[in-house]
């Protein structure tokens, strides 16, 4: 009997509307004056709308992407509160005690799957591995999240003014997320930014993390590493300057997405198009795939900016660490197995670094014929990846378990 079934609320849904509503048409408000307003606005049609995107468009683009999953599973907005327990200063340094929502995703399992908490990367949202929920979900009970500020969680106003603030910001929530899901010893995997997170987190609470899979992490490189001379040298010419001074600013890609409006979606259906299909260093999106995927990446990055603006106090210009991972090598509590595809922009001799200096297991997997979005390129290789990496939780026999031959380790 299928006891899983799509599921949403719509008091949360209509809470994230308003969020949204400040950059993106919302169909619902709390205030006499704002309801009216989005009844006025919700009947125009979406092309007449400058950013055309809504909490509602999210919600749909999701569930269609998802369609493309056989695997039934469960969409919730999991409260996080209005910020952390016992602190005076909310989640998100606003005047609102309104609570906050992760949305997520869990999918039909078998009993006594371990866990696997998948968090996405910077500029994505959870739907990014809908290649993978099946295959994994044969042998883990699979939970994606999208990061507060991220897909279709809240959007609070993003107030942090340092790097440790906004650490805290994905981490604390993640937190809270874990506490309210009363989850523990579980696998913990992070994509690219998401493994930046998914690492932090884990060096602050070890005791609920059984493993850590880190695909293409950022985050282990500094800019004052030698390899970063020629971002220097780079600077010095304008074109440097000019690129510098944007990023210090905080200017991000999703705010190209919103300026040119409705000619946004145009832009990721080119952007999806090339980099999944005639850029792909794997297996190509077919078409029905390109276009949910295209329709799903274009509301999630249009609507209201939040988490995105991360991106500065995170790491400065040419995506180096502020405060890298590598320094907090020796500190690792908890067994790791980074994952990379052969074409990964990612440089995997960071992590070979961090292994020199880690004090638990640590595992480098290479992936053929996939790149920094190598689950998307090169499904079938990283499924392997993964189930090698995880053999000794879901193997009867894992001292017999051999890398597949088309995999690599560093």
């Amino acid at each position: 009997m299928n006891l899983f079934r799509l599921r949403g609320s719509s008091s949360v849904v209509s809470a994230m509307a308003e969020e949204l509503g400040s950059s993106a048409s919302a169909s619902t408000a709390t205030s006499s004056s704002s309801s009216s307003w989005a009844k006025t606005r919700s009947l125009w049609p979406s092309i007449l709308r400058w950013i055309p995107t809504s909490t509602n468009h999210i919600i749909a683009a999701e569930k269609r992407l998802l369609s493309l999953v056989k695997t039934p599973y469960v969409v919730e907005q999991v409260n996080i509160g209005s910020g952390p327990p016992g602190s005076k200063i909310r989640w998100f340094r606003s005047t609102s005690d309104e609570p906050r929502f992760i949305n997520t995703v869990t999918f039909e399992s078998k009993e006594d799957s371990p866990t696997l908490v998948m968090v996405h990367g910077y500029g994505a949202s959870q739907g990014f591995f809908f290649r993978n929920f099946d295959a994994l979900a044969s042998r883990f009970k699979i939970i994606a999240i999208d990061q507060l500020g991220w897909g279709g969680s809240s959007r609070p106003d993003f107030t942090c003014k340092s790097t440790e603030e906004t650490e805290a910001w994905f981490i604390d929530s993640f937190e809270e997320w874990r506490k309210a899901k009363n989850l523990s010893n579980f696998i913990l995997l992070g994509h690219s930014f998401g493994g930046y997170v998914a690492a932090k987190y884990a060096l602050k609470h070890p005791e609920h993390v059984q493993h850590l899979i880190l695909v293409g992490p950022a985050g282990f490189s500094s800019e004052s590493d030698s390899k970063s001379e020629w971002l220097t040298k780079f600077r010095a010419t304008w074109k440097g300057a000019v690129l510098n001074h944007l990023w210090e600013s905080n200017f991000t890609p999703q705010k190209v997405i919103r300026g040119i409006g409705p000619f946004g979606p145009d832009l990721v259906r080119r952007y999806t198009t090339a980099r999944f299909g005639s850029y792909s260093t794997g297996e190509v999106l077919a078409e029905g795939e390109s276009k949910l995927l295209t329709d799903y990446v274009y509301h999630t990055l249009a609507a209201k900016a939040s988490g995105e603006l991360c991106l500065k106090y995170i790491f400065s210009f040419g995506a180096f660490a502020r405060m890298p991972l590598l320094q907090s090598a020796s500190e690792w509590k908890v067994p790791t197995t980074f994952i990379y595809g052969f074409q990964d922009w990612m440089n995997y001799q960071g992590a070979q670094e961090a292994r020199q200096h880690m004090k638990v297991p640590c595992e480098i997997i290479r992936v053929p014929q996939g790149g920094h979005f190598v689950f998307i390129d090169n499904p079938t290789g990283f499924h392997s990846a993964m189930f090698y990496a995880c053999r000794r939780y879901i193997s009867p026999n894992p001292e017999n378990e051999h890398l597949p031959e088309d995999l690599a380790l560093a």
